[in-house]
């Protein structure tokens, strides 16, 4: 599954699966500078303990 972007009380923040039940969370961030794009984990989980 590719990342989908999340809406409700998750807008703004990204997931996708690594596995039958096990979701990841995330946003994309960028470094002071905006040189370099990273990546910030918020949650992982199955999918009723991340939505």
């Amino acid at each position: 599954m590719p990342p989908a972007k999340l809406k409700g009380k998750l807008a703004g923040s990204w997931a996708c699966s690594a596995g039958y039940d096990l979701r990841i969370v995330f946003d994309f961030a960028k470094n002071a500078n905006q040189t370099e794009a990273g990546i910030l984990l918020l949650e992982i989980g199955t999918h009723e303990e991340v939505y």
